[in-house]
């Protein structure tokens, strides 16, 4: 096989959207802190939304990318989850799934000042040569036969991870 066009993974996001500040977000911070081992950024509301009360500038959430050991990160999260995917939730060269409560993680213990949250998890795949894009000098887009379909992020998921993938 071509090594240019073998798939792999540029980065895994951890998320969890709180809606407001505060006690709530302290608790999401404290669980992203404890499965990463990072330090998570809070994330900030774009515009007004008058039904929940969001205005712009209001921190919301927080999230955490996560760039080393991610085949055993994503095992773990897909175990969390049956190794069972909806076909929805798979798109070009990306998939994201939810964990409804972190506890089904297997290794998560359940924390008394935590409780119980769930969160959002994006993985990013990528090819050789994906750097152009991102390269401050002489930045290009990617040609579309090099880009990842979504024939083939099923593929790597079934091939890499064992996972079935659900209609």
């Amino acid at each position: 096989m071509n090594a240019m066009k073998e798939i792999r993974i540029e980065k895994i996001t951890f998320n969890i959207g709180t809606g407001e500040a505060g006690s709530k977000l302290d608790k999401a911070v404290k669980l992203l802190q404890t499965l990463t081992a990072q330090k998570p950024v809070a994330t900030i509301a774009k515009r007004r939304l008058p039904t929940w009360g969001v205005r712009p500038g209001m921190t919301i959430g927080a999230k955490v990318t996560v760039r080393k050991n991610q085949d055993k990160v994503i095992e773990k999260m897909l175990q969390a989850v049956g190794n069972k995917l909806s076909i929805k939730k798979i798109g070009n060269g990306e998939f994201s799934f939810g964990i409804p409560e972190y506890i089904e993680i297997p290794g998560a213990k359940y924390d008394l000042d935590i409780g119980i949250i769930g969160l959002g998890v994006t993985v990013t795949l990528e090819r050789r040569g994906f750097r152009v894009k991102r390269r401050s000098v002489k930045k290009m887009k990617i040609p579309q036969r090099h880009l990842i379909s979504k024939e083939e992020t099923i593929e790597f998921l079934k091939t890499k991870f064992n996972t079935k993938i659900a209609d």
